[in-house]
């Protein structure tokens, strides 16, 4: 692990010489406050309150998912049964690397043009590393915004978010966006950075709407983004792309992006800025935390298929 005050931001991997390992701006768009606050607890304690929570927050997932507050005086980050901003992810026992797996996976979103919630890694009392997200359905005043996932909206148990499709994320957008053209675009941006990334678990609970202030639906930021493929060898998509969950060349995208109603530019500028977004993702993951040979995999991922959304090769 690199050590404080040298390499890159844990929350937006630019480099820093910050001593606490942060960008002062990256703190005040997490906390508010320009110095980190403490997690003073350690992994196993994490452990014991996740399965505490257990049947008490609406959070699933593979990850145990811890939900946290910041303290009044904003030094420390709580556990908080209710009412949390935060949810914290510690490293799990079955899968390696997960922290920095979605924080540098989240943050190549971001330079592939995908709206993110705050993120950032950071260290807890025994010096293992956990990922920390905003909760974009809280707001700082109190109160929550309405987020409906995608099975939901469906009609669907959580038990089925495996059954379903790009195709019908897509209906789903077209019925329920308050605007679904713009949704569309969006949406099709998401479904090819999650190929492109190796996201074999973007099933319908990780795709939502969320009502804003003003009424209106729009895609929630994008959360649970990891490259799967780091953990489970030769991973596919969780929802099939026009009948096909990988091997999916530029050709296939652009006739799913006819289904989803999207000009053939709009597709192509999509896959253009995706393609276009390589240089900026393998720099991150340069950066990242992640193990040399994760770094290394996930590099040659990327780099073979933006060749392909480019048109190179055929697959």
């Amino acid at each position: 692990m690199r050590q404080r005050g040298a390499g890159p931001c844990l929350s937006c991997l630019e480099p820093t010489s910050s001593e606490h390992g942060y960008h002062p701006s990256c703190l005040v768009g997490l906390f508010g406050t320009s110095s980190p606050p403490i997690v003073d607890v350690d992994l196993a304690r994490l452990h014991t309150l996740a399965l505490a929570m257990v049947g008490r927050t609406s959070i699933s997932g593979i990850q145990r998912k811890i939900s946290m507050r910041l303290s009044a005086d904003r030094t420390t980050l709580q556990v908080a049964i209710e009412g949390g901003r935060f949810l914290l992810k510690p490293q799990a026992g079955t899968y390696p690397n997960l922290p920095e797996n979605e924080h540098v996976t989240t943050q190549i979103a971001r330079r592939a043009g995908i709206e993110i919630p705050p993120c950032a890694l950071f260290r807890l009392k025994d010096g293992s590393v956990a990922y920390l997200v905003v909760r974009f359905d809280r707001l700082p005043q109190g109160g929550k915004l309405r987020q409906e996932d995608f099975c939901q909206l469906a009609d669907k148990s959580p038990k089925e978010k495996y059954d379903g499709s790009a195709e019908l994320c897509a209906r789903i957008v077209r019925r329920f966006a308050s605007e679904p053209g713009v949704a569309l675009v969006e949406l099709f941006r998401r479904n090819v950075f999650a190929w492109w990334t190796g996201n074999g678990d973007m099933h319908l609970k990780n795709y939502s709407l969320l009502a804003g202030a003003d009424g209106r639906h729009r895609l929630s930021p994008a959360y649970d983004q990891i490259c799967t493929r780091l953990v489970i060898r030769g991973d596919q998509l969780a929802l099939p792309v026009g009948g096909k969950r990988d091997r999916l060349s530029r050709k296939a995208w652009l006739s799913h992006a006819a289904y989803c109603g999207l000009a053939a530019r709009a597709a192509e500028r999509v896959l253009a800025e995706i393609v276009g977004a390589l240089p900026d993702g393998l720099a991150v993951i340069e950066r990242s935390l992640l193990d040399a040979a994760m770094r290394s995999e996930y590099a040659a991922l990327l780099t073979e298929r933006a060749r392909l959304l480019a048109g190179g090769g055929r697959r």
